[in-house]
């Protein structure tokens, strides 16, 4: 086997060792060289698990070291885009947890800097390379819908975060339905020119107290005249409910939810099917692996990343603008 391309993790909390799983059991072309985290123990006890060679406290000892590549950035929302920008500066490839930053200012420079850097840059949105949602795109693509007319995403947690992430995170549309923005996106292949919400708090009354809702239905319209309704809620007690229609002028496809088999139990009392798979690891840990896999051959091949810095800007517009129509209770032109 030939040299190498070395990487290092910033941040060694649950998505930073997802990461490092992925690259250790599925890319052999690509050795981690070091791992950081603010907590400097977690980080060692990680490291010497994986057989990662340094734990640091400090990123800046990554971005500084020659022998690094690229780097993984898995730590928390707020220091994602100062990170970026210092690890474009280093003239490192870059791959970055979403939402790169929950101000459009802050995204936008960091993709100044990472063109100036002239550096790969991609954001991790990994629904995109799920397997039920890669293959509807292939059929939309292949014209087998014709040309779109609906688009119905469900996206619901199986349950709700604590209030106190709910004040940090920027909230449900920034948080959650990010993925369901950039999903639509995805899929139509369009750009969204106005958003309109209904939303509430009808999960817990400590996330309204924060600010926040719980439960929403999005319409989003997009400029080539799709129209998409996203429905999310915090809390769905039979599972993870992950669930896409899209309808056009030839027909539609549709995707049901993965269950851990699909073994249904027919008996006198009734039919019984398994519930969804109940948690987001279980449910696309295959597409955090073909992610990063992606991110790697880009890096290694000199390709275009497959999820660029403008997909990781546009979701925050539209989140931006969910908010706004909450609070306006009036569609938001974007």
């Amino acid at each position: 086997m030939g040299k190498k391309m070395k990487v290092g993790i910033i941040g060694a909390g649950r998505i930073g060792k997802v990461h490092s799983q992925s690259i250790m059991n599925h890319i052999p072309e690509v050795e981690i060289k070091a791992i950081s985290d603010v907590y400097l123990e977690g980080a060692k006890e990680w490291a010497e698990k994986m057989g990662i060679p340094t734990a640091t406290q400090d990123y800046k000892e990554i971005l500084n070291d020659p022998e690094i590549d690229a780097v993984l950035i898995c730590s928390s929302t707020d220091t994602h885009a100062q990170i970026s920008i210092e690890a474009a500066r280093a003239g490192k490839h870059i791959f970055c947890e979403k939402p790169v930053d929950l101000s459009v200012a802050k995204v936008e420079a960091v993709l100044e800097e990472v063109k100036k850097a002239g550096v790969k840059f991609q954001v991790g949105f990994n629904r995109r390379f799920d397997h039920n949602f890669s293959k509807v795109k292939e059929l939309i693509d292949g014209g087998k819908v014709g040309d779109l007319h609906i688009v119905k995403i469900t996206s619901r947690d199986p349950a709700p975060p604590p209030a106190e992430y709910v004040k940090v995170s920027g909230g449900m549309f920034l948080d959650m339905t990010i993925h369901d923005f950039d999903m639509a996106r995805f899929l139509v292949g369009s750009e969204v020119e106005e958003v309109y919400v209904s939303a509430a708090v009808r999960v817990d009354p400590a996330i309204g107290e924060a600010g926040d809702v719980d439960t929403a239905v999005i319409n989003l319209k997009f400029a080539d005249g799709t129209i998409c309704v996203i429905d999310n809620s915090r809390k769905a007690a039979y599972g993870y409910d992950q669930r896409v229609e899209v309808f056009g002028s030839k027909g539609k496809v549709e995707i049901a939810n993965d269950t851990p088999s699909s073994a249904i139990l027919s008996t006198e009392e009734g039919v019984f099917s398994e519930k969804p798979k109940y948690f987001f690891l279980e449910r696309y840990m295959d597409s955090f692996v073909d992610e990063m896999k992606e991110f790697m051959d880009a890096v290694l091949n000199e390709k275009e990343v497959p999820v660029t810095g403008i997909d990781g800007l546009k979701p925050v517009l539209i989140g931006l603008a969910a908010k706004e129509s909450v609070k306006t209770g009036a569609p938001v032109k974007l």
